[in-house]
């Protein structure tokens, strides 16, 4: 299958810079997968959308300020680092087996992006200044512009505390803004409570309080798990056929109860409806290895979904729009049809929706 199947203009004033005004406000465009039939209203119409009994699957997982901002020693050049994973000595190339973030350490190794990235070689060393400060040298080159950096503190705190003290957060590139100070709070759902992402799952972003609360008097039900979403997320697919594209693997946990949530449901026939593109490739990696089941535990998964996969668990998908030929999209064209879509996609431009993590949302049933 060619990538150029997943193409499509959009007009880049769609790319929403900013969050909607208020949680919850957000447009929702509804894609019937039957019948191909889209209805336009709002996330706010989300509970009569779905069916008392129905159990809707969140993404728990909480957003850390990843993006430091320093200036090299003793140059004083500006340089922008943005943490990818702890890599924990010893463990080898492999940062994905290993905490996405920091324990109580004061120096851990993490591999992460650069910039300028050419200028920082090994032996390079960059401070970043805050209410702390945070040392870090360069130990080596890695594969698409990634370093292995060594970082320390001088006083002595966690690595952890230091880069929440300091760090930016990780807004995605094609938000062409600095972060600011309410971006702490929009750039994370309401749900958010185990720290490991470097991007939001951003079709939890749309759920409030009001929201939730009216899911639960409808009685809807709703499951946590988790899935730490890496910078694999926002890269491109670099090949030509879809087939040959490769994910980065992330580390999720689901915790007794949500398996026992989640399995209840399917075996009392009720919809489970996916949250995002994470709890979709969460739940499917786990359901294919245990026969369609869920199972508590802890692992790690570079599940990709594109079309002709098999869906063994989820009947709805609530997301937002994506970029064109990448992997998020590929993923719901598997769950819905290409054609229908991409159809969508061209209803939502015409209808000027707002595109990606800030954007408005797609509910598809």
């Amino acid at each position: 299958m060619d990538v150029r199947e997943f193409d499509f203009t959009l007009p880049p004033e769609l790319i929403a810079q900013e969050p909607a005004p208020e949680r919850g406000g957000a447009r929702l465009l509804v894609l019937d997968r039957a019948g191909g039939l889209l209805r336009h209203t709002f996330i706010s119409a989300l509970p009569n959308l779905l069916l008392p009994g129905d159990l809707v699957v969140v993404n728990n997982t909480r957003v850390f300020p990843a993006r430091l901002l320093g200036r090299r020693v003793p140059s004083g050049g500006v340089v922008e680092c943005l943490l990818i994973a702890r890599v924990q000595a010893g463990s080898g190339s492999d940062p994905a087996a290993d905490s996405r973030t920091g324990g109580a350490d004061s120096e851990e190794n993490w591999e992460a992006l650069t910039h300028p990235g050419q200028k920082l070689k090994p032996g390079a060393r960059v401070v970043f200044e805050g209410p702390v400060v945070l040392h870090a040298e360069i130990l080596e080159r890695r594969p698409f512009g990634r370093r292995l950096v060594r970082l320390r503190t001088e006083d002595g705190t966690p690595i952890e505390r230091a880069v929440d003290r300091i760090g930016h957060v990780p807004l995605p590139p094609y938000i062409r803004r600095g972060d600011e100070r309410a971006d702490r709070e929009r750039y994370q759902t309401v749900f958010a409570a185990r720290r490991g992402s470097v991007a939001a799952p951003t079709a939890g972003l749309h759920f409030s309080g009001p929201l939730m609360r009216a899911l639960g008097e409808r009685e809807i039900e709703i499951a946590e798990i988790t899935l730490h979403v890496g910078y694999g997320t926002f890269q491109p697919v670099r090949v030509e056929r879809v087939e040959d594209h490769r994910l980065e693997r992330e580390q999720y946990s689901i915790d007794p109860a949500a398996a026992d949530a989640i399995n209840r449901a399917r075996d009392g026939g009720r919809r489970v409806i996916a949250v995002g593109t994470t709890t979709t490739r969460t739940l499917e990696a786990v359901a294919r290895a245990n026969g369609g089941r869920i199972v508590e535990g802890a692992g790690a998964t570079d599940l990709f979904i594109f079309p002709g996969f098999r869906f063994q668990l989820i009947q709805g998908l609530l997301t937002n729009f994506h970029l064109p030929r990448s992997s998020l999209l590929m993923l719901v064209s598997a769950f819905a049809g290409r054609d229908r879509v991409l159809t969508a996609y061209r209803e939502a431009i015409a209808g000027r929706y707002r595109f990606y993590s800030y954007g408005d949302a797609m509910l598809i049933l």
